[in-house]
């Protein structure tokens, strides 16, 4: 099975240099994502939310899998609570508590298409979400964006890195009509 790399959102130090399996918490069942220029099989169980996640994450990902030239691979995809997002992140980055996302590469070359699994924590999205002013759904969607930037090449442990990172997250979620989800947050932040 291939190494599986976790990689968050928060400066944390790298993973350990022990090949870990992916969660056992396997995504399913399996979508094909196809159509607006991409290609991605997308394994997804999700706890909902008001506005729903369900019917409207899958799609909307994909679309944004598109815009930032994803044309092909397997993403899995899973919303979690934050008992077990604690969990994953205790086993697979050796930090306690829970974090908002975590990535975990699955390809052994990363030339190959993408290949890999995305936990999201919807308690911590929702908590984000509240303290930010905005819906929960386009907070966990902020999640799976910045997972998928990741598996892309994509790092934010150094300043600069973080702030491409975001601006990169905004302009992808623009570019779908969204609209920017980070930086609203950070103006509103700072008001």
């Amino acid at each position: 099975m291939p190494e599986a790399l976790p990689n968050e959102s928060t400066d944390s130090p790298p993973p350990p240099d022990d090949p870990a399996e992916p969660p056992e918490t396997a995504c399913s069942p399996r979508h094909a994502l196809t159509g607006a220029g991409c290609a991605i099989d997308l394994g997804i169980e999700v706890a909902d939310c008001d506005p729903p996640l369900t019917g409207w994450l899958v799609p909307t990902l994909r679309r944004v899998a598109g815009e930032a030239g994803v044309r092909n691979g397997r993403l899995g995809l899973r919303i979690v609570d934050d008992r077990e997002m604690a969990s994953l992140h205790e086993r697979y980055s050796k930090l306690p508590g829970t974090t908002d996302v975590l990535t975990f590469d699955l390809r052994d070359d990363p030339a190959d298409p993408i290949e890999g699994d995305i936990v999201i924590c919807l308690d911590e999205a929702r908590r984000q979400a509240r303290a930010r002013g905005h819906d929960t759904r386009d907070e966990a969607l902020l999640y799976a964006v910045h997972g998928l930037l990741h598996l892309l090449g994509e790092d934010d442990h150094e300043e600069a890195d973080y702030q491409r990172m975001h601006r990169r997250e905004d302009e992808l979620l623009q570019r779908i009509g969204l609209g920017p989800v980070f930086a609203r947050g950070e103006s509103e932040d700072r008001a």
